[in-house]
């Protein structure tokens, strides 16, 4: 009898965040930074304003909150393996705002030197439109190259329900949502072609050694 069995999954985490006031806190926070220094910088970005790295120094507690948020997502998908009953490691984050709006996207990129990265959604900027032709997805690469480029692309693997396995993946976002995924993993926007404006916060987190009590 045949034995298949799925190898070396990929984790993406998803979740909420439960405080409208600190939603409403983190877009305030944002949209003075925005006045402050207008320009940003670009990095992945086309198009859009992307804020520096250091938000944590100047979003206030909501941004604190939101990274404890992320941190705490981090613990529960992640295991010390020579101390499985207490991490001894500890996050390092790095945060920082994105503002999109009509023709705005991302490039494919990760984020070396980082082991986990999230992205949580202050506003979709969908204003309520369910239309699909708004774009703005999150856009997943699956990171298994040979996969993209073999020299048969309509011939696909089967996954485990035994249906054909994507080469990407399109997470449409929703505010207040929080996603989740190892740095590694190659992601990108779609262009958004939405009439509202696109806030996000993107997370870094950096393992490190915890202090010795």
């Amino acid at each position: 009898m045949t034995d298949t069995r799925q190898l070396f999954s990929t984790p993406f985490v998803i979740d909420q965040l439960q405080s409208e006031a600190g939603i409403a806190a983190l877009r305030q926070a944002i949209e003075a930074e925005r006045v402050r220094d207008t320009a940003g910088i670009s990095v992945s970005n086309i198009g859009g304003w992307h804020s520096n790295t250091r938000m944590l120094d100047w979003g206030g507690e909501a941004a604190k909150a939101l990274v404890f948020k992320a941190m705490t997502m981090a613990d529960e998908q992640t295991v010390d393996a020579k101390s499985p009953e207490g991490s001894r490691f500890g996050w390092i984050p790095e945060l920082w705002a994105n503002v999109n709006r009509k023709g705005h996207a991302n490039q494919y990129h990760t984020h070396p030197g980082s082991f986990w990265s999230a992205v949580a959604y202050v506003d979709d900027g969908y204003e309520g439109d369910d239309d699909p032709a708004l774009g703005g997805e999150l856009q997943l690469l699956d990171p298994r190259m040979p996969m993209i480029r073999m020299t048969a692309p309509d011939l696909r693997l089967r996954d485990g329900s035994g249906q054909p396995m994507p080469s990407e993946v399109s997470i449409r976002p929703r505010t207040g949502m929080i996603v989740m995924f190892p740095s590694w993993l190659q992601h990108a926007v779609r262009p958004f072609h939405g009439e509202g404006t696109r806030i996000s916060i993107a997370i870094n987190l950096i393992p490190a050694l915890k202090k010795p009590h």
